[in-house]
């Protein structure tokens, strides 16, 4: 098993909480996003230890191939998620992801569907989750032309611990002061839709995909309340199923002592430490870090006290 250094990015809407609070070690002055799960190309994690120390994940996993993916897993050569910790001083943009069919048919890539776990909210923090009513295409256009998408968006309130399923298709932002745990198919395409207009680093406005996101956004009304789930005792600690969809499976792990997990061949499981301290072998795991256990690697421990998100296929 490895620990895994993550790339990180300096998007503009970016702040600094995850270098004082995650131990996010980097010369950016903002650090937006950590991708600290990725085989993608536009910031592949880094392997910290062991005989691949200094490869990328990329790397090992395009060498072992399903031996260590898994047989759940839909691809030979690549993890089919990304894992990301995010920072949202400012507002995320308004925006899209296309899903699968849409994403191949015009981008060459993958959809995205994802999840949100908050981790920090600052005092009357919020998010946009879909819509607040049914729209015509037609009408969502008057909406962004007119600039009064405000009228028909979910602006939905959030604290600490809220989690959020995001369908591809579903029009979203992550508001200022939010800190989040981000679980995803490993795509990289995003459609905005309203940027605030924001200038980039060029000091242009940035680029909109309007078209492409009239095209994918879901104009139904939705559902915009958070994740329920129960805990069930597991060896004197709590776990807890948070989403099981296609493309991934996510559980949160309140460890109070220790807990043998067991990797077979069906996934790999990839831990993010929300808190705490946890040792997993014979490895420390601080709050903030990431480590890729292979599959088949049969039984390993946790031992501590923290909270801990495992990712699978």
């Amino acid at each position: 098993m490895f620990k895994l250094i993550p790339a990180y990015k300096d998007y503009i809407w970016g702040g600094s909480k995850l270098k004082s609070g995650y131990g996010k070690d980097s010369d950016l002055d903002i650090v937006a996003e950590s991708w600290e799960l990725s085989t993608h190309g536009d910031g592949l994690s880094i392997i910290a230890n062991g005989e691949w120390g200094g490869k990328s994940l990329r790397e090992y996993v395009r060498e072992n191939g399903k031996s260590v993916l898994g047989t759940n897993c839909c691809e030979e050569s690549d993890i089919p998620i990304l894992i990301k910790l995010i920072d949202a001083k400012q507002n995320l943009s308004v925006q899209v992801h296309p899903d699968d069919e849409y994403a191949k048919l015009h981008e060459n890539d993958y959809g995205k569907t994802e999840m949100w776990i908050v981790l920090e909210a600052e005092e009357n923090a919020n998010l946009i989750y879909g819509l607040n009513t049914d729209l015509t295409p037609e009408e969502f256009k008057q909406n962004i032309e007119n600039n009064t998408l405000a009228q028909v968006m979910n602006f939905v309130p959030v604290q600490k611990g809220d989690i959020f399923f995001i369908k591809a298709g579903l029009l979203h932002a992550i508001g200022a002061g939010i800190v989040i745990a981000e679980i995803q198919q490993r795509s990289n395409i995003t459609y905005r839709v309203n940027d605030f207009g924001r200038l980039g680093p060029d000091g242009k406005p940035r680029e909109l995909h309007i078209d492409k996101a009239i095209d994918v956004t879901c104009l139904k009304k939705v559902d915009h309340s958070s994740i329920k789930y129960n805990w069930d005792e597991v060896q004197g600690n709590k776990i807890a199923e948070l989403v099981d969809c296609k493309y991934f499976k996510v559980l949160s792990v309140d460890l109070s002592g220790k807990l043998e997990r067991d990797v077979d061949h069906t996934s790999f499981e990839a831990l993010l430490i929300l808190e705490g301290k946890v040792r997993i072998n014979n490895m420390t795991i601080n709050k903030g870090e990431t480590v890729f256990v292979p599959a088949n690697t049969g039984k390993y421990e946790l031992e501590g006290i923290g909270q801990i998100i495992i990712s699978k296929i």
